[in-house]
């Protein structure tokens, strides 16, 4: 019997934040329709009230870009992973452990011929981002980074 990989969920973002801040946003549209036109304190407010829901909302549906980031970091990882194998035969784990993620995507943007040692020198010297891509000299720009 195959594991299964479950979906991923955020409780209290998919479950509640999510649900209440939409019947918050339909609650104050409605009442707001309801007093449109008028030139009153109570106006205002609805509007008001219905434009900082709506703000709400939006800004937890933007959300879903922090997980698509947290996707793309994995990913390049791997892609680091893959390319160090491929060029030194030797497993990227060993050195993996003692690398932050910033100096992962660093390395990324190294050639195929300065990885190796470049990931070295990262891992034993503890060398910054800066410092990593200061010591590239085939330079690989990542166009497709967001």
């Amino acid at each position: 019997m195959a594991a299964k990989n479950p979906v991923r969920y955020y409780p209290l973002h998919h479950y509640v934040l999510l649900p209440l801040t939409l019947l918050m946003v339909g609650y104050t549209i409605r009442r707001y329709v309801g007093v449109a036109g008028d030139d009153s304190e109570i106006s205002r407010l609805w509007f008001s009230l219905a434009a900082v829901t709506l703000l709400f909302f939006v800004t937890l549906v933007m959300l879903r870009q922090h997980y698509a980031l947290t996707l793309q970091d994995r990913i390049a990882r791997l892609e680091v992973r893959q390319r160090y194998f491929e060029v030194s035969g030797q497993r990227f784990a060993t050195l993996e452990k003692d690398l932050t993620l910033a100096q992962i995507l660093s390395l990324r943007l190294a050639g195929d011929q300065e990885l190796p040692l470049l990931a070295q020198a990262a891992a034993h010297e503890k060398l910054s981002a800066k410092d990593i891509q200061a010591r590239i000299n085939d330079f690989q720009f990542d166009p497709m980074r967001v």
